[in-house]
């Protein structure tokens, strides 16, 4: 990353207001991108954008280089003529400030067949031909993941593990025939993915003319249940019908008491390495064509991981088990040059993994709400102790909206009511703060720090408490639903953002 100051915000597209019960890439990211703009932002950092399956998670997507169909936009379809004022007129009954995934889905999936149909019947000879073309661009990964999200349909949704055993170990004529007897259904899922990249498209351009970066997201493990893994399982530590053999999580932590089990399947490292990190320098290049820098979730597993049996029920009794980060990295870096990485160095951190983040230069990350606990004065996260190669920020999509945990909001995390309350002293004299707006005076330290970059999830700047906050790790539902409402950007927030921005630097 260039060493310029810069402040942005964080904001995953779905959390957009919208008719259709969910944000989507229309004219409300681009209205997203002038508030940018105005409020001079510099940065744009979303979540990963691939297809969500249960829970919604954008950190367990059906593929590692598929865009998520949910977020297309049907007011674009339809100024494109793919879609009618009617086909628009009747959207699902939603909340202005929480989304209904079910719904949506329902709403949506119909109109987006539709407009596959429409443009099979109509389309130019120049629009066929940047299909077929984006079609071979993406061969590599496009016809599986099609593949896959039609069996999975064809068998109500359930995992490539409960399928037939002939497609589930993807024996040459079960592929073949599911191939010639999907076909078409297969194109119209291609169909939706060139429309999500060519819309996506339109929103980096658009922030490409304002001076706006995109910082995107790559999570370091796959979904068990993706095209990715049933693709190539030979990849995964698997047992022989497909499951898990050992899943990916963390130990105990500051968000839970019995460690964070996230379900992965880890990778095989030794066969990953053989093959030059092939699969890695692809997922790198596919993420890099769609942003212009990255944070890598969990980096310390690049240098270890925590290894928990397939079966467990909680994540506490694991071990940590080496990864071959430094050698992945030089294979990336040989083939894609330089990397505009961010390394998500959060976590029980080690030497080790600070090496190996310094060894290729990459930024780590601090959490402003992480620095009043504990030993402050020795804290990296504190802004005193920042340094200019760093990436700050309130919170993150994991953590309480900062009002929430200035509150201590209801299982906001493992710390004690004793713990809050000394937290919230501390923050007080250090900020000084009257608390009133801890919202801004959050922000204002952040954005006055030395730290090269600044980031800002929206909810912070709105001044939300705990009911927009966007996750809560380890809790089984309800998560990745909040939104904001049309309105809510005022001219007010936009002058007093842009005022502190310009005031401490950050300005383009």
């Amino acid at each position: 990353m260039a060493s310029r100051r810069a402040s942005g915000i964080l904001l995953h597209p779905t959390s957009l207001p919208g008719r259709f019960g969910v944000g989507d890439l229309g004219p409300e990211a681009l209205r997203f991108v002038e508030f940018l703009a105005a409020s001079s932002q510099r940065l744009w950092q979303v979540l990963p954008l691939g297809p969500t399956g249960y829970g919604d998670s954008p950190y367990q997507c059906f593929s590692a280089f598929a865009g998520n169909p949910l977020l297309i936009s049907l007011e674009t379809l339809a100024a494109e003529g793919l879609l009618t004022g009617g086909d628009l007129a009747a959207p699902p009954a939603s909340s202005d400030t929480e989304i209904d995934y079910g719904a949506a889905i329902a709403f949506k999936k119909p109109l987006l067949e539709k407009a596959y149909r429409t443009f099979e019947r109509g389309a130019s000879a120049a629009q066929r031909d940047a299909f077929e073309a984006f079609r071979e661009e993406q061969a590599a990964w496009l016809p599986e993941y099609a593949l896959f999200t039609v069996i999975k349909e064809a068998h109500g949704g359930g995992s490539w593990t409960d399928w037939p055993q002939d497609i589930r170990s993807r024996r040459p004529e079960a592929l073949a025939r599911w191939k010639k007897d999907t076909a078409d259904a297969a194109r119209a899922r291609e169909f939706a993915q060139y429309v999500f990249f060519m819309q996506w498209r339109e929103v980096k351009h658009a922030c490409r003319a304002r001076g706006i970066r995109v910082m995107g997201d790559i999570p370091i493990f796959v979904a068990h249940d993706s095209a990715d893994v049933w693709a190539r399982p030979e990849l995964f530590q698997l047992h022989d019908d497909g499951r898990p053999e050992f899943v990916a999580g963390v130990p105990p932590d500051y968000f839970s008491a019995t460690g964070q089990l996230w379900g992965n399947p880890l990778y095989r490292w030794d066969r990953m390495q053989e093959s030059g990190f092939q699969w890695w320098i692809e997922r790198f290049r596919a993420t890099l064509a769609t942003v212009d820098l990255v944070r890598v979730d969990h980096f310390r597993g690049f240098e270890a991981f925590w290894q928990v049996p397939g079966n467990a029920k909680t994540a506490e009794h694991g071990e940590w088990v080496q990864a071959p980060g430094g050698a992945l990295f030089d294979a990336v870096r040989k083939e894609l040059g330089d990397l505009p990485i961010v390394a998500e160095n959060l976590g029980v951190i080690t030497p080790e993994v600070e090496a190996l983040r310094r060894r290729f230069g990459f930024p780590g990350m601090a959490i402003l709400q992480f620095a009043f606990g504990g030993d402050p004065q020795g804290s990296s996260f504190i802004p005193h102790n920042f340094h200019q190669e760093l990436v700050a920020y309130t919170g993150t999509h994991d953590n309480d909206t900062t009002l929430g945990w200035w509150e201590g909001g209801e299982g906001s995390s493992t710390r004690s009511r004793n713990q809050v309350e000394k937290e919230r002293a501390y923050a007080l004299e250090y900020l000084k703060s009257d608390g009133s707006e801890v919202h801004w005076d959050f922000i204002r330290a952040l954005i006055a720090s030395v730290a090269d970059t600044t980031v800002i999830p929206l909810q912070d700047v709105l001044g939300l408490a705990s009911e927009a906050r966007m996750n809560l790790p380890g809790r089984p539902g309800g998560n990745w639903r909040w939104r904001f409402e049309r309105g809510a950007l005022t001219p007010e927030i936009t002058e007093r953002l842009r005022n502190l921005t310009d005031i401490y630097g950050r300005a383009q």
